[in-house]
């Protein structure tokens, strides 16, 4: 009894989902920027360093929490919970640093309308889930449950959308674009930005789950 009660409890988790949420958003308008201004290598390659910071950044916050987990007696969430999301919520900037860096790598030449619409509706999920996140804290409050259920069922939505616009590209890739090596890697990108929006559709499943269980 004395071993607990001289273990930390709770723990400052939620704010480091807070903090993490905000470090997907860093990237994705980073990212967002670095599509819009692609055609000036300067602003290119600023957006891009953007991008690897606010991922760096979401991967000391990861870190931290699962350093937090071990050293927490009693917290807020089941500990697989925690786990779960803080590691699912790491995939989707690790997946934004990767569409940057696999268009520097395919030595990408210009943006596609395709590559444009899946940034816009990759940036609007991982704004949902920052919404989303910052609600965990109080969803003891029914109505704050309600809203966190509303808007993971908007990443839901989202998702749907950047599934039908990689098929519409991806037909169109195939039918129009006579440079096999422009395939290869518009094909790359796109699934890569799609991608995104199902690792957020991840997230907004397990927040679903956390709702479920303990509200």
């Amino acid at each position: 009894m004395l071993f607990a009660k001289l273990l930390p409890r709770e723990g400052n988790f939620f704010e480091m989902f807070n903090q993490h949420a905000d470090r997907i958003v860093e990237a994705a308008r980073a990212f967002s920027l670095l599509v819009a201004n692609y055609s000036d290598l300067h602003l290119r390659e600023k957006y891009n360093q953007d991008v690897d910071n606010a991922e760096r950044a979401a991967d000391r916050v990861t870190y931290e929490v699962n350093k937090a987990l071990h050293k927490t007696f009693i917290t807020p969430i089941d500990r697989e919970q925690i786990h779960g999301l803080i590691n699912t919520m790491d995939d989707v900037a690790d997946l934004i640093q990767d569409s940057a860096e696999t268009m520097a790598l395919y030595d990408v030449r210009h943006m596609t309308e395709e590559i444009t619409r899946l940034t816009d509706i990759s940036v609007k999920c991982c704004e949902r889930v920052r919404d989303a996140v910052k609600l965990l804290g109080k969803i003891a409050e029914p109505e704050t449950a309600e809203a966190a259920l509303k808007t993971c069922e908007e990443i839901d939505q989202l998702e749907s959308d950047a599934d039908r616009v990689m098929r519409s590209a991806m037909s169109k890739l195939f039918r129009e674009e006579p440079d096999v090596r422009e395939v290869i890697k518009l094909k790359a990108i796109y699934e890569l930005l799609e991608t995104i929006t199902d690792k957020c559709e991840d997230v907004a499943n397990h927040i679903e789950g956390i709702i479920l269980e303990n509200s």
